[in-house]
């Protein structure tokens, strides 16, 4: 059992940062540094002065597409999130009410054959869930190319939780590559958001490397909290060796987000080694499983009784993981993939 605690609805970060103040960039939030039990408090401009020459960030450079489509069913209005690409042309898709708010609920009905007009005139119909007994997440065919049709028609992922839709710039990274296919991610890997290329520029100066992965992110449970589903990763071969080389050195490997850490350990041989690898992966990180490769970790806040926080205690222990908690909702840190950040170091 994970830590435990509650998060009030004022602690959400409605607008992207630099939306909250005038003059901010999307590097002006807060960073919350764990090592053990010591916890202390930055602005996220500091992190070049938190790290250390030698150490390596592993960023995810997934794209964020934009995954949410209109669509009817019958009658009825429906938003159509397209999660992840499957190697036989199908998508897995989950189907939710549209309110105005965002899409807060998961339709209820959806079953195999059920058909979607979606926005553009295309067709989707439902054939299979993704995984026995679930009934969130879908395997469907579309009648057009998905790219295409959600360059034309989609618009990204927005929750409840936050002001506005948003311009799907402000869910890119200063990491995200676009594909030849046109795959990415259904949203945004979040942790990598408060970079600018300033950071970028002084951690690089001050000696701090940078090594690629992908991960392409699905639609997340903001209900139930389920692990994660398979997703597609790739390690390349220049990153593997840099990462031998940093780990041969002394250097230290910090994850920028739970997707990097993904990539990584699904990439890692029992010994630690990482090697290049592409494909799909189905790890879920747990304290049990332990990590082999990543000693740090940047994320974001997450949310009470989501998986994730499992694989923040792989990496820096439950009494870690509960005091920068204590110590978030003590300093009205904001949550979701416009708030603040949490780095969690080896002591």
């Amino acid at each position: 059992m994970t830590v435990t605690f509650q998060v009030s609805a004022e602690l959400s970060a409605r607008v992207p940062a630099e939306l909250r103040a005038p003059g901010r960039d999307r590097d002006a939030v807060r960073l919350l540094v764990s090592r053990d039990a010591e916890v202390s408090h930055h602005a996220f401009a500091e992190l070049p002065l938190l790290l250390r020459a030698g150490d390596l960030l592993v960023v995810n450079t997934s794209p964020t597409l934009a995954a949410a489509v209109d669509g009817r069913i019958g009658d009825a209005r429906v938003v159509v999130h397209f999660s992840t690409r499957g190697d036989d042309g199908r998508w897995a898709v989950e189907l939710r009410d549209p309110d105005g708010r965002g899409t807060p609920r998961v339709r209820a009905g959806t079953r195999a054959g059920t058909g979607v007009r979606l926005s553009g005139g295309a067709r989707l119909r439902v054939e299979e869930p993704l995984s026995a007994g679930a009934s969130r997440l879908w395997w469907a065919r579309v009648s057009r190319d998905v790219p295409g049709l959600l360059r034309e028609h989609g618009r990204p992922i927005r929750y409840a939780y936050t002001e506005r839709d948003q311009p799907l710039s402000a869910y890119q990274t200063v990491f995200a590559l676009p594909s030849r296919d046109g795959s990415g991610s259904a949203e945004m890997p979040s942790a990598g958001r408060p970079f600018t290329a300033r950071t970028v520029t002084e951690l690089v100066s001050r000696g701090v490397q940078f090594a690629p992965v992908r991960l392409d992110t699905g639609v997340a449970s903001a209900e139930a909290h389920e692990p994660p589903y398979p997703e597609r990763f790739a390690v390349p071969e220049a990153s593997a060796r840099l990462i031998g080389a940093v780990r041969a050195g002394g250097g230290r490997v910090i994850a920028v987000g739970t997707t990097a850490v993904r990539a990584l350990e699904s990439a890692a041989g029992p010994d630690g080694a990482v090697r290049a690898r592409a494909g799909w992966t189905d790890l879920v990180v747990t304290p049990e499983r332990g990590v082999r490769v990543v000693d740090g970790l940047l994320t974001g806040l997450h949310e009470p009784e989501a998986s994730h926080l499992l694989m923040l205690e792989a990496v820096a222990g439950r009494e870690a993981v509960a005091r920068g908690y204590e110590e978030a909702l003590r300093g009205r840190y904001l949550w979701h993939e416009f708030g603040d950040v949490h780095l969690l170091l080896p002591p």
